[in-house]
């Protein structure tokens, strides 16, 4: 489904801003905003903080307002994730902080200042509640902030000369730029209160300037976690530089290409994404994907590395799985004082991909001029008209988030035209492949579980990990909401039958493929379809060759064809007696035929003799009206009496006495020429 496009009609928008936006006030003379990726809060503060502080967020129930002393410009400001600690940067050499009670600040501030009379504050960034690392020109320090003592205990310096630095809350990941060209990438981790150094890799930059300057961005160069996995996000834009003007022009399309961390060597190349375009383009992480925005056209394109594209066995290239996806429109509502007063309708239409929309990670997006923070979100529903590549879309749909109606909306849509198509069973059995490869490793983890082995959090490696499905499509959901559909709402046409039995075959052929045992329900539509097309010969063979696994359901259905199928009832008995358990059932189907004796025989071959109830047997032996039938099975319970009591009599708790006035009412005080042993032997 590479470079698919949909058109923009109202139900075919996969991206939308969230419903409610969180509202700030604007960008102005006075006021300036600020934005913290750690704690996805918005900052707006009035005349330095001397006229107030308001804090907003996603995460926040309500909004937090202070005042601070207006000490200058402020720089950068960010709250411990706690909320506890306020840090505020107003100068190139230090950070105030404040503490905080009940939203409340504390009116004493203590600071840090960098180390070195040459040193310049890049930026900070909280890692944990009382963590904080402040990145410098010249390095790397971390701190431990004691709020009671209001001061910073100093933990490890790190020396390196930085450009700039971009860090993914989400694993812990701070990438900090160095060099000339600043395409020297140090990676730090910090994890468990440490911040670990680790292998540094070079970003290959074509045609670099000339003279070198610094031509990799902060903006460009995006740590985050892709199935579980540290990666970072390096956006590439072609660059020629003429030498004839004196100028650079862009040529060609730019790129992303994607390097994946390795515990114990350097970050590796390991995808390169096609965007087919070139401009000013910003990226947003969402549900696993990357989404790419072209501000030029208002278009966003959809890219999932997990998907196949091509490979030169070390580099996975690939295209867009959905390129020109727009945005759903989104209206901002007005006062309704305001809107009567100047004469306006109640709603303003937002400008999509606006030059002022700055894109913050992972799927924030900030209209600071407009005073308005979204989340991106993603819409599935378009997805179920789209089945040019029914085999890539499941792929794409089994690793999204709660995806699983729209998973099952394709796959009936999917049944439906396959079948009015000719019924492209193959497809349908590809389809079925990849649903039961996450059924299974479904299976696996929860196994993993079981036995105290669990899978994990987040690699470094890119090794192969189990790693547990976001959506699971098991027996039940494929028999409830498509087979039971089908069978119920069949037209009466023999071919509608045919197509069932091909995808029911299909389906257990998969199953059996990954070792999942099938469950007797779905042999159940299998069965019942042979029965309406007449094809007895075939069922007969499923059972003579045990391609279907034993169950008392499925020989409780074969009784049910009997009518129809007289061998039904043979095959039915049979596989109660390979079933270890259903000695119960079959005495009960003997007795349902009448078969007295034979009931009996088998009960006292394979129950034991305390547990067979007398009142059964000879309540159907008296329903019999065969004498000699009554009399064998009333004489065979009077010895097992006597053997086990040294009486014959019934005792009253089994209510026989009934049975004892009809055998006098029969015999008397006389014998029956039919002896026992000849009784429990006829069939």
């Amino acid at each position: 489904m590479s470079r698919t496009t949909i058109e923009a009609t109202e139900a075919s928008f996969l991206l939308q801003l969230s419903e409610t936006a969180i509202h700030f006030e604007p960008v102005t003379k006075i006021t300036n905003v600020f934005y913290d990726e750690v704690t996805r809060q918005v900052f707006t503060v009035r005349s330095g903080g001397a006229t107030g502080v308001n804090v907003k967020g996603p995460r926040m129930k309500n909004p937090i307002n202070f005042r601070v002393e207006d000490k200058g410009a402020v720089l950068s400001i960010k709250f411990s994730p706690d909320q506890q600690i306020l840090a505020i940067q107003r100068t190139s050499k230090s950070v105030e902080f404040q503490n905080f009670s009940n939203q409340v600040p504390d009116v004493v501030e203590y600071s840090q200042p960098c180390r070195g009379s040459s040193t310049i504050i890049v930026g900070f960034v909280w890692v944990s509640n009382t963590d904080f690392i402040l990145i410098t020109n010249q390095g790397i320090e971390h701190y431990q902030v004691v709020p009671e003592k209001r001061c910073l205990r100093a933990v490890k310096n790190h020396s390196i000369l930085s450009n700039w630095f971009v860090y993914c809350p989400l694993s812990g990941l701070l990438l900090v730029s160095s060099g000339t060209l600043g395409t020297s990438l140090q990676p730090y981790l910090f994890k468990n209160h440490q911040l670990l150094r680790l292998t540094k890799f070079e970003v290959d930059i074509p045609n670099p300037p000339q003279p070198a300057r610094l031509c990799l961005a902060e903006r460009d160069v995006t740590p985050t976690l892709l199935y579980n996995q540290m990666v970072v996000l390096v956006l590439k834009h072609p660059i020629k530089q003429n030498a004839t003007v004196g100028r650079e022009t862009v040529l060609g399309n730019s790129e992303i290409v994607v390097y994946t961390l390795c515990k114990d060597a350097p970050p590796r190349k390991t995808h390169v994404l096609h965007l087919e375009t070139s401009g000013k383009l910003a990226v947003s992480i969402l549900d696993n994907l990357i989404i790419v925005h072209h501000q030029a056209s208002k278009t966003s394109s959809i890219f999932d590395i997990n998907l196949t594209g091509e490979s030169d066995g070390r580099v996975m290239t690939l295209h867009p799985f959905l390129a020109s996806v727009t945005i759903r429109p989104y209206f901002l509502n007005i006062p309704a004082s305001a809107a009567m007063l100047n004469h306006e309708p109640s709603q303003m239409s937002c400008e999509l991909y606006s030059p002022n929309w700055v894109f913050f990670q992972s799927n924030i997006i900030i209209d600071a001029l407009l005073g308005c923070l979204w989340s991106l979100e993603l819409v599935l529903t378009p997805l179920i008209d789209m089945s040019d590549n029914p085999c890539e879309l499941f792929d794409f749909l089994l690793q999204r988030t709660d995806s699983k109606s729209t998973v099952m909306a394709v796959l009936s849509r999917l049944m439906g035209s396959s079948h009015s198509l000719g019924a492209d069973v193959p497809v349908l059995g590809r389809v079925f492949d990849k649903l039961n490869e996450a059924y299974r490793n479904h299976l696996d983890i929860e196994i993993q579980s079981q036995i105290a082995m669990p899978a994990g959090a987040f690699q470094l490696s890119t090794g192969s990990t189990s790693r547990r499905p976001n959506v699971v499509i098991d027996q039940t959901d494929v028999y409830s909401r498509i087979l039971s559909p089908m069978t119920e709402n069949k037209p009466a046409e023999e071919s509608h039958d045919r197509f069932i039995v091909a995808v029911v075959n299909e389906y257990i052929r998969s199953l059996v493929q990954y070792h999942i045992p099938v469950q007797h329900f779905i042999y159940e539509v299998l069965i019942e379809a042979f029965a309406r097309l007449g094809q007895f010969y075939q069922l007969h063979q499923l059972f003579q060759y045990h391609a279907v696994a034993d169950s008392k359901p499925l020989a409780c259905l074969l009784l049910s064809l009997e009518s129809v199928y007289p061998a039904a009832y043979q095959l039915a008995v049979d596989m109660l007696k390979r079933i270890s358990n259903a000695n119960e059932e079959i005495v009960e189907i003997l007795l349902s035929k009448n078969k007295v004796l034979s009931a009996l025989r088998f009960a006292r071959d394979t129950i034991p003799i305390e547990s067979i109830s007398a009142r059964k047997f000879l309540e159907a032996a008296q329903n019999s009206q065969d004498p000699s039938v009554f009399y064998g099975v009333y004489q065979y319970f009077q010895q097992r009496n006597r053997r086990a009591r040294g009486s014959s009599a019934f005792l009253k708790g089994e209510h026989c006495e009934v049975y004892s006035r009809h055998f006098k009412l029969l015999f008397g005080d006389g014998d029956c020429s039919t002896s026992l042993t000849d009784s429990l032997s006829m069939g």
